[in-house]
């Protein structure tokens, strides 16, 4: 049976709907205690807004399975033990969520239902941005500041008071309040103040935050208020529990009041009559988002008559009268601010957007990838228009879409907030490194520095990849210190070659490396030692780690298998760039084909890098490959090319056993191969081999060959 989170809700039977309940119930508690009691969200807010809808959606099916502890009948997650506890006098419940503009408009339906309303009657709304930080409530009492707890699980908070006091938007004596009063909002840190607690935080080796609602959540939450104090939390009221006497008769007149108090209060906050003019106005702070100076994630919507607020009344978790408008978890709008041109090992000039910080997906994101020239332009690969042709420019307002931990990328772009005088991007025709043509070859979607090792950016990115666990993996030579060394002017290392003289350099000036970057005697003898470990290197990790373009892992594995020494790989790459034949044996080995094979020739063609490989291999003990033990193998040394269907193994194991025994497996006929194995479907491979005169075999036949059948 497939997993219960995968069937249809129409198809779910009893038993599915029991164990996709309980599955549901154990994910969203952990969810809330991740949330709310640790201040470490391990699940995104879409994840957990659609397990929550799902749970619902399951629950109306099947009320008789609904469980004791459903998460519909949660509200948070139950305090912390580190702090003492406060029961709410008036539950902290909290709200219904909408994901578009027709959740709205029912929304609108069931309340108008609920009081008798027609579709015309006058109503109006109060909308509030929903502030993305830690729910509070704040008694006052004869107008001081009794005490302070967070919303818990509703009915029972933590006690935050000393914590509380130390916020400066919250006033510690109110004057001309009602004897008893509740204030609730929402404890947040702004942008700015994030980035300069990180950063603080950073420079003492402290814990940094994910994102502004982390931080804030975890400032409020110290069991030591001096740290809080230390922290730049700030508190918006827009609501009320407990109170003595009414604040006012609407809504949007007693924010007002709060106001008044002393409070700071949302300053976008509007009422409306009309439901178009609402969601208008909910679009509007979606675009303002990015320039807000703090993180919300969608709008708030509520009735805005008291009277009629107190008639609706609650379900057993959320207000009637109030509802959550969401924005979408994943997307959000900003301003392009610049774009940098990034240069990897392979030369390859990768664009990528910088823009005004917005959270997105529960991760602050600054940085955006452009993918290529074309994208900016609005061009796919194959040169139709993408976003209806619109380009990207800077200063534009972008969407960004994040999905999971993907790198974000800029999705749409917002015509009607563009400059009038904003200009096309000119991609660069030369590296902006170090000058040299950038060039875009026939059929390439990305255009590529042509200056080599000359190049830094180059240089530096193909030394990382270098010292890359794939390839040398020198235990305390990481991409850190490769950049820390790069750019030393004592001890540079600017090619892989100068990595195994380091030591030999230095031994007349170890006090110098001593002094950088926390190295010691014996960390410096250490580096040297795993250096030297690595002079001797195996043929198939030597050629990874040249970081040669479409050479990865699994094809300098198969390279080497083919030539089993640096010698006769070194001589056959060089001899392919003018002889036929070598050409021919080099794109015959099964996994390389002409592109890769053009790589190869074309890197060890070049002047410069030739002679960079060169240097290195004669710093370097290159071991062969092993040829497999093929004792009596009726088919080592034998050149094997499988076409057609296999049918009693895969193509993968048909040629692993074929190298275990000592063959060579080709992917193309040519005069070179011994031995055709052919399987259903056989097509211009086996005219080939007869046409050859190659010997030819079915499946059976290679099996009884080798032993297998």
């Amino acid at each position: 049976m497939r997993a219960t989170a995968e069937i249809d809700l129409d198809k779910l039977t009893k038993d599915d709907a029991r164990a996709e309940l309980a599955r549901l119930g154990a994910i969203l508690s952990r969810a809330n205690a991740a949330y709310y009691q640790e201040d470490a969200p391990e699940i995104s807010d879409a994840a957990y807004d659609a397990a929550k809808r799902r749970n619902s959606a399951i629950e109306a099916k099947f009320p008789d399975l609904k469980r004791a502890d459903s998460p519909s009948e949660q509200v948070g997650a139950a305090p912390s033990e580190g702090f003492s506890k406060i029961t709410h006098e008036v539950r902290m419940l909290s709200l219904g969520n909408a994901f578009d503009d027709q959740d709205v408009v029912d929304f609108d339906g069931r309340v108008r239902s609920f009081l008798g309303l027609s579709d015309t009657a006058p109503l109006a709304y109060t909308a509030e941005p929903k502030i993305d930080g830690l729910s509070l409530s704040i008694r006052y009492e004869n107008g001081r500041l009794v005490h302070a707890a967070t919303r818990g699980d509703g009915a029972v908070g933590e006690n935050v008071t000393d914590n509380v006091r130390t916020i400066a938007d919250i006033p510690d004596t109110l004057t001309d309040a009602p004897e008893v009063l509740e204030v609730r909002g929402e404890v947040y840190m702004s942008h700015a103040d994030f980035a300069a607690l990180n950063e603080r935080q950073a420079a003492r080796g402290g814990k940094t935050f994910a994102n502004p609602r982390n931080a804030a959540a975890g400032s409020l939450r110290q069991l030591d208020a001096s740290i809080t104090a230390d922290r730049p939390l700030r508190f918006f009221a827009y609501a009320w529990g407990a109170l003595s006497a009414q604040l006012a008769s609407t809504q949007m007149e007693a924010v007002k009041r709060l106001e008044t108090l002393g409070f700071q209060t949302n300053t976008l906050t509007r009422r409306f009559t009309d439901l178009k003019a609402l969601l208008a106005h909910y679009h509007e702070i979606e675009s303002q988002r990015a320039t807000l100076g703090y993180d919300i994630d969608g709008v708030v919507y509520k009735v805005d008559d008291l009277g009629l607020q107190a008639r609706l009344g609650f379900r057993s978790t959320t207000p009637r009268w109030a509802i959550a408008h969401k924005f979408p978890a994943e997307r959000a709008w900003t301003r392009l601010e610049a774009i940098d041109i990034q240069v990897g090992r392979t030369g390859a000039l990768s664009p990528v957007a910088r823009l005004t910080p917005v959270t997105v997906g529960g991760v602050v994101v600054s940085n955006a990838t452009l993918h290529n020239e074309d994208y900016i332009a609005a061009r796919d690969s194959k040169g139709d228009t993408i976003r209806g042709g619109k380009d990207i420019r800077i200063g534009d307002w972008v969407e960004l879409y994040r999905a999971g931990d993907v790198i974000p990328k800029v999705s749409d772009v917002d015509l009607d907030r563009r400059s009038a005088d904003a200009k096309p991007y000119v991609f660069p025709t030369h590296c902006p490194e170090c000058g040299s043509d950038a060039i875009r070859e026939e059929g390439d979607a990305v255009r590529r520095c042509t200056g080599g090792i000359i190049c830094p950016a180059q240089a530096v990115e193909k030394l990382k990849h270098f010292v890359s666990r794939g390839a040398f993996d020198i235990e305390g030579l990481g991409a850190k210190q490769v950049e820390a060394f790069y750019n030393d002017p004592n001890l540079p290392i600017r090619e892989p070659v100068d990595i195994f003289t380091l030591a030999a350099r230095d031994k007349a000036q170890l006090a110098r490396l001593k002094n950088r970057d926390g190295w010691g005697e014996k960390s410096a003898e250490k580096l040297f030692a795993a250096i030297e470990e690595r002079r001797t290197i195996p043929l198939n990790r030597l050629i990874f780690a040249l970081g040669l373009r479409h050479v990865g892992e699994s094809a300098s594995n198969l390279l080497a298998r083919h030539y089993a020494t640096w010698d006769a790989f070194e001589a056959a790459v060089t001899a392919a760039g003018t002889d036929s034949s070598a050409w021919d044996e080099l794109v015959s080995i099964d996994g390389v084909g002409a592109v890769m094979a053009g790589s190869l020739v074309a890197s060890f063609a070049q002047e410069a890098e030739r002679a960079s490989i060169d240097r290195l291999v004669a710093a370097l003990d290159v071991q062969p490959v092993q040829a497999p033990k093929t004792d009596g193998s009726p088919v080592a040394g034998k050149t094997v090319v499988f076409t057609g269907t296999l049918e009693k193994m895969t193509r993968a194991e048909a040629k692993s056993r074929a190298e275990a025994l000592g063959a060579k497996v080709s992917g193309s006929v040519s005069a070179k191969t011994d031995l055709l194995v052919a399987g259903p479907g056989a097509g211009s491979k086996a005219k080939k081999a007869a046409e050859l005169g190659i010997k030819t075999l079915d499946e059976d036949g290679w099996l009884a060959l080798i032993g297998d059948g």
